[in-house]
């Protein structure tokens, strides 16, 4: 054996599994480049992007869809450990927080493409990287919440055994999020983080194709090739699109979901180590053979982690011998959430009186009119949410409960929640009009398509959470039946079914400004609602009606939330905590 006197880690020797990988990693690396590259092209009125319909643009478009998925969902997964952590960690920003994250959650992505578009082209007035962070941004509030909302009730749904072993271990903040909360958290925050990427397909065509202020944007992506293929009632263009879509969602599950899935199995709270039937990942198992991917991943990425861990360590341990500081920090700690609060409530004031402004403007007819079609979306969103319990509860329990099962099942739910479901509107739109179908009902089927997969995913998530000691003991208790969904079942899926519930009704409202307004050609289907009032007034640039349809939106969400899915909650975190 050779001596390696400069002390260098040893490259191992390469197989035919690392040449694979090499070329894999270099030929990823390299499309990333291209395709961000057209992302800071110069841009003007007259210099606008311009949609082509043949199918051999698709694979360009498809990977600056794809590009602007997975910035936006590194962006959502910082903000979620982020933002869930203080609002699990302390009380007085769980109260600001938890209520903001509510109002957030319902404001349509056309709203917030309508407020930023204009910023970030103002931040980058002759390149197309400001409309390119906008539509990232739209992506972003369509993926970011269901993630945060996971992530922080999973943290303050910590067993109490494991709160008081982390609080005599003294446990810093770092050390207890990176050993305890994140991978308590590990298995709901993967299964809604793949529902949430889902959730960007939905949006992609609003994000993409953007009308706002009279003005159409089609950034290069295949949102925009969709909706510029229903525009023009191009159906081989429409059929190119439906097959490229599942080609990209099927590469995207069996090269990143499915090993995610796989190796977030090690974080089951589970004390029977039985393995057998954990979910597998042929992409994960390959990964493993590679020796080079190994040497890689621990003398680059092992490094990287290393120094973060030691700096963090390093500021979380900071002179704790005197109480005086610890005191100190407490007050700055108080003082910077009370700015915090503080800041909330001017912006809430100053916004609020221009609102009253618009109100004012509008007329009170305009305003009672506004708020009645909030009721009648109101009672869609409840529809299509129960609807959706009725068959993702034991379809998701089937599926959770079997690891055959899932083997097979997990990857077809991930490409149907994943497909953006609006391409289907057009030709349901159709059958409704053959049928004679009232669409002020038919609509809930459709607000359904885009909510029902956030209380599947996270009934799944919740059912493969269950420890295997438990299932293996109610078989020694010969419990069957509904004895054993009364008993096990339903008590351990509660929380995750709490959130999929509270994540779809949000889901439903944003939904709505979709479902309630559907195109085909010269043909159009409303019902009367508040998503297709945001809908027109958005095309139409009318910012009064704008402000005040989300403004009521907001509101109505926030009641329900406090009203209802807050109360679940607290029961979930009393009654049906595992290990709680």
């Amino acid at each position: 054996m050779r001596r390696n006197w400069l002390n260098v880690p040893s490259i191992p020797k390469i197989s035919w599994v690392d040449g694979v990988m090499a070329v894999f990693v270099f030929s990823l690396l390299y499309v990333v480049v291209q395709l961000s590259a057209g992302m800071g092209v110069p841009f003007s009125p007259q210099d606008e992007p311009h949609i082509r319909l043949a199918w051999w643009m698709l694979p360009y478009y498809a990977g600056r869809s794809l590009l602007r998925m997975f910035i936006a969902f590194a962006f959502s997964l910082l903000f979620t450990f982020i933002y869930g952590r203080l609002a699990s960690t302390y009380k007085m920003a769980e109260r600001i927080l938890i209520p903001l994250l509510d109002i957030l959650q319902s404001v349509p992505v056309l709203g917030f493409l309508s407020i930023t578009v204009t910023g970030f082209m103002g931040l980058f007035p002759h390149s197309l990287l400001g409309v390119e962070l906008a539509s990232i941004f739209a992506i972003f509030t369509g993926q970011v919440w269901n993630m945060t909302f996971s992530f922080y009730y999973s943290v303050s749904a910590l067993p109490r055994e494991l709160k008081e072993a982390s609080n005599v271990l003294r446990l810093d903040s770092y050390t207890r999020f990176t050993r305890l909360e994140l991978p308590y958290s590990m298995i709901g925050l993967v299964f809604n983080s793949m529902m949430s990427f889902g959730g960007g397909w939905f949006f992609l065509a609003a994000s993409e194709s953007i009308t706002v202020l009279n003005r159409n944007i089609q950034l290069p992506g295949i949102g925009s090739y969709m909706a510029t293929a229903m525009k023009r009632g191009d159906i081989p263009a429409l059929v190119y699109a439906i097959v490229a879509m599942v080609v990209m969602i099927v590469l995207v599950d069996q090269l990143f979901w499915r090993p995610i899935v796989a190796w977030s199995e090690k974080f089951k709270m589970d004390m029977s180590g039985n393995s057998e039937d954990a979910p597998k990942s042929w992409f994960l198992t390959f990964l493993r053979r590679s020796k080079l991917t190994e040497w890689i991943a621990k003398q680059v990425f092992g490094s990287l982690f290393r120094a973060v861990d030691t700096s963090m360590l390093a500021m979380a341990k900071r002179p704790k011998t005197k109480s005086k500081p610890t005191r100190n920090f407490a007050v700055l700690r108080k003082a910077a959430l009370f700015l915090v609060a503080a800041a909330i409530g001017i912006a809430a004031v100053y916004y609020g009186i221009l609102g009253i402004r618009e109100v004012v403007g509008l007329g009170w007819h305009m305003v009672l009119h506004i708020v009645l079609l909030g009721l009648y979306t109101l009672l869609r969103v409840m529809a299509s949410t129960l609807l959706a319990l009725l068959w993702t509860i034991p379809v998701g329990v089937a599926i959770g409960m079997n690891p055959k099962a899932s083997r097979i099942a997990q990857p077809l739910v991930q490409i149907l929640a994943s497909f953006p479901a609006n391409l289907l509107f057009p030709l349901v739109a159709l059958l409704y009009l053959r049928w004679h179908i009232n669409f002020q009902i038919g609509a809930v089927p459709l607000m359904m398509l885009g909510t029902q997969w956030y209380i599947l995913f996270n009934v799944i998530a919740g059912a493969m959470a269950i420890p295997n000691d438990l299932k293996e003991a109610t078989k020694v208790l010969r419990l069957r039946g509904w004895q054993r969904w009364k008993s096990l079942i339903l008590p351990s899926i509660f929380p995750y079914l709490v959130t999929g519930s509270v994540t779809a009704s949000g889901g439903a409202w944003n939904a709505s400004i979709i479902a309630e307004l559907v195109s085909w050609k010269g043909t159009t289907l409303a019902a009367s609602g508040i998503g297709a009032f945001i809908t027109q007034a958005t095309q139409k640039g009318q910012w009064p009606e704008i402000i005040f349809s989300i403004t009521v939106m907001a509101v109505m969400v926030t009641v329900i939330n406090r009203l209802l899915w807050r109360r679940m909650y607290r029961l979930a975190e009393s009654r049906f905590n595992i290990g709680g």
